[in-house]
């Protein structure tokens, strides 16, 4: 997955505000890939903020380690996900991030970022992404403090599921989701027990068919209407108004 193949810049390019200089920039993020095992730390809480990376392939996420021993994550990173942007403009690291599964991450540092934002139409790109990620982080809040056990693994799987969609990661409804049921339960604040019991009840009703890594959502529609799903934090494009403005 490249950068520029990602939702943002994809709906900036079809929209004609990215320039053959705008996407060799993009790409030129991509020249020092770094290759990654399954659960190597990127980096810790309160390091030296330093860099950012686009995560090229695999997952990984972020999170913070609690007093009580235990871990809150904040946030799951795909492929073509931007990783870092919410330290931009901090010294230290708000949050730990380690990769779930191994996968390749290319770095930039702030230099290149202020060469992405010299740049009218990637700057847009870039800060569309940071505010989608924290409406992602805010959707996350409503429905941990409102909804029931059952209600909130339906939110996060259908989430899940509408992400990989958009990078084109899903076929038949189905999708490769690296995720253990610890990783879920440190997203949703329940207990690893809790996750499996509701994972048994979708099953039951035939929402949801997960076989290790795999998951299949015979109606993922259903889904959608079990929790009054609103998608437009995730599937809504760049406002065609943007382009115009980024041609004036």
């Amino acid at each position: 997955m490249s950068l520029i193949d990602t939702e943002v810049m994809r709906g900036l390019n079809t929209q004609g505000a990215l320039s053959h200089e705008d996407k060799a920039l993009l790409l030129g993020l991509e020249l020092t890939p770094r290759y990654m095992s399954a659960s190597e730390v990127l980096w810790q809480e309160r390091e030296d903020t330093d860099q950012f990376c686009v995560v090229k392939e695999g997952w990984a996420y972020s999170y913070r380690n609690l007093k009580n021993g235990s871990k809150q994550i904040f946030n799951f990173y795909l492929p073509g996900d931007i990783i870092g942007i919410r330290d931009f403009g901090f010294t230290r690291r708000l949050t730990s991030v380690a990769m779930i599964n191994k996968g390749v991450i290319c770095p930039f540092s702030y230099q290149q970022l202020f060469e992405l934002f010299g740049r009218s139409s990637l700057a847009v790109g870039i800060v569309a992404t940071a505010t989608r990620q924290q409406a992602q982080l805010s959707e996350r809040l409503i429905y941990l403090g409102k909804y029931s056990a059952y209600e909130q693994l339906t939110h996060f799987l259908y989430e899940i599921y509408l992400r990989l969609k958009r990078i084109k990661a899903v076929e038949n409804n189905s999708f490769f989701m690296p995720l253990t049921q610890e990783l879920i339960s440190d997203a949703l604040g329940m207990s690893s027990v809790h996750v499996s019991r509701t994972f048994s009840m979708l099953r039951e009703e035939g929402l949801v068919i997960r076989k290790r890594q795999h998951v299949m959502l015979p109606d993922p529609e259903a889904l959608a209407r079990l929790v009054e799903f609103n998608d437009s934090y995730i599937d809504e494009f760049l406002p065609p108004s943007f382009s115009e403005l980024l041609k004036s």
